[in-house]
C-alpha cells in the first residue's frame, strides 16, 4: 500500500508521517491530539485524498453515543408504520439506521475513517467501541446477523483534551501529538496556501503572530487556521507591511484582529496592555 508522505497543501512533519504509517501497519486507530486549529480533522481528509480511499466522517458531540456509530432501531416509525398498515413493518430491517462504522465495515473499498472530537462524548463513549474496533465486527441484535469488516478500515481519532480517556483505550491506539508548527514550518505551510504571497507581508505577519501567542494570559492562542484567514484578509485589503510593523502602544491589538482573537477576554487584555503601555509612556 502506498504510504502517507503529506501532500501539496498539508505539510506533515516526519513523525506525523511515520505515525499515520506506522498505525496503518500495526492495524490500530491512530489518536492524534493537539490545541485546536493544528489541522488534526485535515489530516483523515489529506490521508484520504493521498492513498485514494473514500472518506467517512464521524464528528462526536456531548450527547453522542458509541451505539450511534454501529446502528440504531428506530423502534418509534415501526410503531406508526404498523399502525398505518404500512407492509414495510414486516421486514425490521426497515428500520435499522446504519450508523458511520456500519459504513465503513461494509464499504467494498478500503476506508479512512474519522472518529473527530472523541473527548466531547461521555467518559464511557470510548471504552463503549473498545471490542467493535479490536475485532472489526459487531452483532445486530434485532435482524440476528453479524456485520463483519470486508477491509480494516483506517481510523483516525481526534481529541482536543477536554477531557482524560481511559486507559483501555490508549492501548489500543498508535498515538501521535501534533505540536504547533515552528517558524519555518508555518512559512511552508503558508506557501503551500499562499504561492504567490508577497514575503515582507509573511514576515512581519508571522513575527506579530508568534508574539500574539507567547502573550501570557492568552485564553485562545491564535493556531493556523486563524492565521491563514488573517493572512487572506490582509491581501484582499492590501494593507501596507508598515501597519504590522508598527509597535505603537496606542495600537497593540492587531489589525483584522477578529481573525485571530476569538473571545472579548483577550481582546480585553489587549486593550489592558495597551493601556499600561500608554501610562507608561
Amino acid at each position: 500500500m502506498t504510504k502517507f508522505k503529506g501532500t501539496d497543501r498539508y505539510i506533515a512533519s516526519r513523525d506525523l508521517e511515520v505515525a499515520v504509517n506506522a498505525s496503518v501497519t500495526l492495524a490500530r486507530p491512530l489518536l492524534v491530539k493537539g490545541e485546536p486549529g493544528t489541522g488534526k480533522t485535515v489530516l483523515a481528509q489529506e490521508v484520504a485524498n493521498a492513498l485514494g480511499y473514500p472518506l467517512i466522517e464521524w464528528h462526536v458531540k456531548s450527547t453522542t453515543k458509541a451505539q450511534q456509530g454501529l446502528y440504531e432501531y428506530d423502534a418509534v416509525s415501526r410503531l406508526r408504520d404498523g399502525q398505518l398498515g404500512d407492509e414495510r413493518v414486516r421486514d425490521i430491517s426497515n428500520y435499522i439506521i446504519r450508523g458511520k462504522l456500519w459504513e465503513a465495515f461494509t464499504s467494498d473499498t478500503p476506508v479512512v475513517l474519522l472518529i473527530d472530537e472523541i473527548d466531547k462524548a461521555d467518559i464511557e463513549f470510548p471504552n463503549d467501541l473498545l471490542l467493535e474496533l479490536d475485532r472489526m465486527q459487531f452483532y445486530v441484535y434485532e435482524t440476528r446477523e453479524t456485520i463483519i469488516a470486508k477491509h480494516r478500515p483506517i481510523i483516525i481519532i481526534t481529541s482536543n483534551n477536554e477531557k482524560e480517556l481511559p486507559d483501555a483505550f490508549l492501548r489500543r491506539c498508535f498515538f501521535h501529538y501534533i505540536r504547533f508548527p515552528d517558524r519555518e514550518t508555518m512559512e511552508t505551510i503558508v506557501a503551500s496556501h499562499y504561492p504567490n504571497i508577497r514575503h515582507d507581508l509573511v514576515r512581519e505577519a508571522l513575527t506579530l503572530f508568534y508574539e500574539i501567542r507567547g502573550v501570557p494570559g492568552l485564553k485562545k492562542k491564535p493556531a493556523t487556521s486563524e492565521l491563514l484567514d488573517w493572512l487572506k484578509l490582509l491581501m484582499v485589503e492590501d494593507l501596507p507591511v508598515e501597519v504590522l510593523r508598527a509597535r505603537d502602544p496606542k495600537t497593540l491589538i492587531p489589525p483584522l484582529h477578529g481573525a485571530l482573537l476569538k473571545n472579548e477576554q483577550d481582546i480585553h487584555l489587549f486593550e489592558k496592555l495597551a493601556f499600561m503601555a500608554r501610562r507608561g509612556t
